[in-house]
């Protein structure tokens, strides 16, 4: 049997389409191929899957019981199928176990009824992938390019447009429409304020409720003003119940935990996702709000019992026996969300529990009574007019006693009266008030109304909701409102202008039902795929032809490249200053050529000493992510094109292999890195007095010789492991040389005489996107100059890591 925790592939445009300046965005639609490649290469989960299926007769498939799930089943055997013993004729080889707990019950129960997995599920999957993967980039990568080439201030490092992420925006930039063409209306509701004897006042409302005619509201109130006394017409005394929740799916989850608890969709999903992992929650993906007959319900409320917040009314429960939960909605996938073991806030964290402790007062209250109470009316009459008051009065808290901030509030009880009872009128008065704006949307609302017209899953909408977030079009402003800025205004109102359907739900909406007849069986795959992608295609062509009516909205939101920035370093081309553009995503642009040069993102660019770049003649600048992390310098032109055919884009000179250049990899690479595959620890030449070199390729920084006078690479190399040796001058009042020298030579990762003069640490990263982070592979080991040589690798790291013990 073979079970392990996997997270799928991601898929994407392969070869020459992966390149955005070699491939007219409208061949993503038909001719570019898609590859799937692994979520995270550095497990090389594929040649694992593949070790440890050799020699297997069977495969029972333990993955996540949703349609991404069934995905991921079939990846899997695509990967272990070559690796397994040949089934014998036609016997049944492959299994599909389907749970929604990790406990023991469940676990046994799934391994009892095994199934297989489901190839339409998956069909439907890798459907929206490659539609939302085609449209998405070709879309994306038109609209950033043209308006990126424009416009200076965008402050997006991508003008991105998705399926569902541009409907998404839709809903927050329609509600800010909303509220700027608000008008305010002024209207007139009369208050009246009668008294009986030693008795407290009452206010009473008024029965038409509010009129927008202030002539009308002042004859209203000199009616009511003929009489001094208010009748009382009818006491009315109705018993009421508010009804315990529905058992919880995702979205209502995702809602609560941003409107009450302040936390994120999709920080809500992560934390989620570890809870069930650890096995204290069901499968926090559901769409389903009813618990089925055979749901051990009495199982799950005893596993709360002992923990003192709500063991009483667990208790009390238990012994009075269960209320059968309300009738929801079966979407034949996963039970509600369910606390499945007890826990405390020590074992989960702050987060973590705050967000169990909801789930499980949420699961208590489903199975508890509702809440009872008394609602009284007394309605009067004062001349002609009809006014009224209300009060409720508690008789059963119910589910309440567990969700407190349910609970029916506390009111001053009303006076005990008759109808025919005379009270004295004390006080009639019209009072003036205006209609207000609605609110901007919250992240509970938007939920709502992407659940409501089919805009993405319960699994993507916290993705969707982060996307618009991340790309500047929304921030999220106190009480988790979602405030549209300028660049997703004048985006959506530039769809609105080009072709309303990008950013309305409806064709969204229709595709999703295309999606789920597919997973169902009921529609083709393919048929409903390249219908989709022929849509969307002329959509893209007249998007692309009528573009000017969406630039004319940016013209006047947005400044024009040679407007924008400030001057920085000098242009190759014609010795001119170019302007460094801060705002996302950072650039220089020469006005003179009108040349636009792309710069590693998340950090800071400062000039560097006015060197030049010995190939194309360009002020070379320093880019840097502060005094605790790592710097290089790199030339603007080189950075967009790259001049070797070992090099790519965004490399800085850390990174290049010209053979002569003072400032490339050539001459201040120092050997492989200590941790990364493929880096290089090149020295920082900018960093005196507190010298260190810094992994080209992840974020591994290592200090040395502090306050050293000069640090230089020396020619030769370490004929132990053949890393470069560095030359070190420290002054004669400062040197920790053995016997007071000045002067050495050698290699840092084994020369005993540097063993306590260098120490390892971590770049600190202004985000966690930074390239330098994520990539593998490039030039061989060891110095670019020996053609990636390297020598012996656990040697060096072994001898490193010596030295930091």
């Amino acid at each position: 049997m073979l079970g392990t925790r996997l997270h799928g592939h991601l898929p994407g445009p392969a070869g020459k389409y992966n390149n955005w300046d070699k491939v007219d965005p409208a061949e993503l639609f038909s001719e570019a191929p898609t590859e799937k490649k692994e979520a995270n290469p550095k497990l090389n989960m594929v040649k694992f899957l593949q070790v440890e299926a050799k020699g297997c007769d069977y495969v029972v498939l333990w993955l996540d019981c949703d349609k991404e799930g069934e995905n991921i089943c079939f990846e899997v055997l695509d990967a272990i199928e070559p690796a397994m013993n040949r089934p014998y004729g036609r016997e049944q080889t492959v299994y599909r176990a389907k749970f929604s707990s990790i406990t023991d019950t469940d676990i046994w129960k799934a391994m009892d009824q095994l199934g297989e997995p489901n190839r339409n599920e998956a069909l439907a999957v890798d459907a929206r992938q490659e539609l939302d993967l085609r449209i998405g980039c070709a879309f994306t990568r038109f609209q950033t390019k043209y308006f990126q080439g424009k416009y200076g201030n965008l402050d997006s490092s991508l003008i991105s447009f998705g399926p569902c992420q541009t409907p998404t925006l839709g809903f927050c930039v329609e509600r800010h429409d909303k509220i700027q063409s608000f008008k305010p209306e002024t209207y007139w509701v009369i208050q009246a304020k009668v008294f009986k004897g030693k008795d407290g006042p009452l206010m009473l409302d008024w029965d038409r409720g509010r009129v927008f005619d202030r002539d009308i509201a002042q004859m209203f109130v000199n009616l009511a003003k003929t009489s001094r006394d208010a009748r009382v017409e009818s006491v009315i005394k109705k018993e009421k119940a508010k009804q315990r929740p529905q058992a919880l799916n995702t979205v209502e989850m995702l809602r609560i935990a941003s409107s009450s608890l302040g936390m994120g969709p999709q920080h809500t999903m992560q934390i989620a996702e570890r809870l069930y992992t650890q096995g204290y929650i069901s499968y926090p993906r559901t769409e389903t709000t009813q618990y089925h007959e055979n749901f051990d319900l009495k199982g799950a409320l005893q596993q709360q019992i002992h923990n003192p917040m709500w063991a009483q009314e667990v208790k009390a429960l238990l012994a009075a026996g269960l209320n059968r939960p309300r009738k929801g909605s079966d979407s034949g996938d996963h039970p509600p969300i369910t606390p499945m073991r007890a826990a405390s806030e020590a074992e989960l964290g702050s987060d973590g529990w705050r967000l169990y402790e909801y789930i499980t007062r949420h699961f208590i209250a489903t199975v508890s009574e509702d809440c009872k109470y008394l609602q009284t009316t007394i309605n009067f009459t004062i001349g002609t007019e009809g006014f009224s008051c209300s009060g409720k009065t508690l008789i059963s808290p119910g589910f309440t006693q567990v969700m407190p901030w349910q609970g029916i509030p506390l009111e001053e009880a009303l006076p005990a009266c008759e109808r025919g009872d005379i009270y004295t009128v004390d006080e009639i008065k019209l009072v003036e008030k205006q209609t207000s704006p609605p609110d901007y949307l919250t992240e509970a609302e938007l939920i709502t109304l992407m659940e409501k017209h089919g805009i993405g899953t319960d699994a993507s909408i916290p993705v969707h909701i982060n996307n618009i977030c991340q790309r500047n079009y929304v921030t999220v402003e106190n009480g988790r409102k979602l405030k549209p800025t300028n660049l997703g205004i004048v985006l959506v109102h530039g769809y609105y202008k080009t072709d309303a359907e990008l950013v309305l739900p409806t064709i969204r909406s229709a595709v999703e039902k295309q999606l789920t007849l597919i997973a169902l069986g009921k529609a083709n795959y393919q048929q409903v795929l390249q219908h989709t992608l022929d849509i969307f295609k002329r959509k893209f062509h007249y998007f692309v032809d009528t573009i000017g009516s969406m630039d004319e909205l940016m013209e006047v939101s947005f400044s024009p490249l040679a407007d924008s920035g400030k001057p920085l370093s000098r242009c190759g081309k014609c010795h001119r200053f170019m302007k460094y553009i801060q705002a996302k995503p950072s650039r220089l642009h020469c006005s003179h050529c009108d040349e636009t040069y792309s710069l590693p993102q998340n950090g800071v660019i400062k000039l560097y000493k006015e060197l030049r770049c010995p190939l194309d003649d360009f002020e070379l600048v320093l880019w840097t992510s502060g005094s605790r992390g790592k710097s290089y310098p790199l030339c603007p032109y080189c950075c967009s094109n790259p001049p070797f055919r070992d090099m790519k884009k965004g490399m800085g000179c850390n990174e290049c292999t010209h053979p002569s250049c003072q400032h490339s990899l050539v001459s201040l690479g120092i050997g492989q890195c200590v941790e990364c595959e493929g880096g290089v620890l090149v020295l920082d030449p900018t960093s005196a007095p507190k010298w260190r070199m810094g992994c080209n390729k992840c974020n591994v920084l290592v200090h040395f010789f502090e306050h050293a006078h000069r640090v230089q690479v020396a020619a030769e190399s370490c004929d132990a492991c053949d890393a470069s040796l560095v030359a070190v001058d420290f002054h004669k009042t400062r040197t920790p040389l053995p016997a007071g020298d000045t002067q050495h030579t050698g290699c840092v990762f084994c020369d005993p005489v540097f063993q306590d003069l260098v120490e390892l640490k971590h770049a600190a990263m202004r985000h966690p996107s930074h390239r330098g982070g994520a990539r593998r592979g490039g030039r061989g080991r060891g110095r670019g100059r020996r053609g990636g040589g390297g020598g012996k690798p656990k040697d060096k790291m072994a001898a490193l890591a010596a030295y930091f013990v």
